[in-house]
């Protein structure tokens, strides 16, 4: 078999059990952790899952500032939006901020057109030149009902492989079909998540799951503490306790007995007859201690993934303005204009391919720049401010300026010409009579 392909299969199951716990924490659905035998048995199965799904949030919460709105260069943004990549590509931000790396693959629809498709981590991977640090093959693998499909992507031909059996490893897997590639590179991209030149992926919430367990615990902590000593319990004194039958689980008597309290739980009056009898309340339990531990937690939180306070739940008295809430954001946008930067090269290469899939050229020879959204909070009424100030001193045109605003091309050329349109109307200009 081929030594890469066992290479790469090798690959792309040794990191399964790291993804299996990223996917966990990212659904809520992480086991407790920190949780003391004693707090288990009192909660028995009444609170099965308590978690603060930090993770997802702060990956939502930057996710959502990375928006490919164009690229310079070349003419793909028709490809672009017919492939749906305007969502598609917010899909791949949060597969490879949460896996650590996502991939792209363009190829060609029956039509022959640019087809570009959307993969996981869990399904592909991927080797890379030292020297260039350019991917040299890649690899998708997954499982029909009865087997295992592979498609190893190179530089020069593209090769399907099939294991009659699901769940197969690296034996067993044969040539199915070859595609010779003409593109000279394999029609993948990779969005790497690294700040560090020789990381493989690092996961956002990497750091934040100490702090989510941290927070799940002191969750569970206040439900037990809310269960057991919250409620004022009564007491009483003077009353002999009642003997009652113990039964197995099939309510059959055992013939054993075992001395219980005369009153119930939830019986709303208590009566003895005995004169020495004595009623009493304890005092409730005061948690006002985890609610600055969980504080605690949030600020934790807070520092490690650059989620503003209002974000967390952490609220003061007064109302944030919408410059406060700007400067709080600073560090979350400040990190998604880093991602953007480095999720940038891979979708210029990206389109690189769209580009020479669609016309035969080398995608080597492609100069494309990406656009992306501000990633910034910005108030619409201050963002219009700033922007006609900048119109009226002859810093930006207008076209510029609606752009700015967050226009598309369409729209601003719709723009245009409604404003032709109502000048001549203004003018009292008959455009058919114009016309030869």
């Amino acid at each position: 078999m081929n030594d890469t392909l066992t290479l790469l299969l090798q690959k792309l199951d040794e990191n399964r059990p790291r993804h299996h716990v990223l996917e966990q924490y990212y659904a809520g659905q992480q086991p407790l952790s920190f949780l003391a035998p004693e707090a288990r048995d009192a909660l028995g199965n009444r609170f099965a899952r308590i978690n603060a799904n930090l993770p997802r949030l702060a990956i939502t919460a930057l996710a959502e500032r990375l928006r490919v709105v164009g690229f310079r260069g070349v003419d793909v943004w028709e490809d672009w939006q017919r492939c749906d990549m305007e969502e598609l590509s917010r899909v791949a931000h949060r597969e490879a901020l949460l896996l650590g790396q996502a991939y792209m693959i363009c190829w060609t629809d029956r039509y022959g057109r640019p087809l570009v498709t959307v993969e996981s981590a869990q399904q592909m991977t991927a080797l890379r030149d030292p020297g260039t640090r350019r991917l040299t093959h890649a690899l998708k693998k997954w499982e029909t009902a009865t087997t295992t499909e592979a498609v190893l992507y190179g530089p020069d031909v593209i090769t399907r492989y099939r294991a009659n059996q699901t769940g197969a490893t690296t034996a067993g897997f044969y040539v199915v079909d070859e595609i010779a590639n003409p593109l000279g590179v394999p029609p993948v991209v990779r969005l790497l998540n690294s700040d560090r030149i020789l990381d493989e992926g690092v996961s956002e919430i990497n750091d934040l799951i100490p702090i989510t367990d941290m927070l799940s615990k002191l969750l569970a902590d206040i439900l037990v503490s809310s269960e057991n000593a919250a409620r004022p319990r009564r007491y009483a004194s003077g009353i002999a306790l009642e003997e009652r039958p113990v039964v197995d689980e099939d309510g059959i008597d055992t013939g054993e007995t075992e001395d219980v309290n005369p009153f119930g739980e939830n019986d709303k009056m208590m009566i003895s007859e005995n004169d020495a009898a004595r009623f009493g309340q304890l005092d409730a339990a005061d948690l006002a201690g985890y609610e600055r531990a969980v504080d605690i937690a949030l600020t934790m939180a807070s520092a490690v993934s650059s989620l503003p306070p209002h974000m967390l739940g952490i609220m003061h008295d007064n109302p944030s303005s919408a410059d406060a809430i700007r400067s709080a954001e600073a560090g979350l946008t400040a990190k998604a204009e880093a991602r953007q930067a480095q999720f940038g090269r891979t979708h210029e290469d990206l389109a690189r391919l769209i580009v020479a899939v669609r016309d035969g050229v080398d995608p080597q020879r492609v100069d494309v720049r990406v656009e992306w959204a501000d990633p910034s909070t910005r108030s619409v009424s201050a963002d219009a401010d700033a922007t006609v100030k900048l119109v009226q001193a002859g810093v930006l045109p207008v076209t510029w300026a609606l752009k700015r605003l967050g226009y598309t091309d369409e729209a601003i050329d719709e723009i245009r010409t409604a404003r032709r349109t109502e000048a001549l109307d203004a003018q009292a200009v008959d455009l058919s009579k114009l016309v030869n």
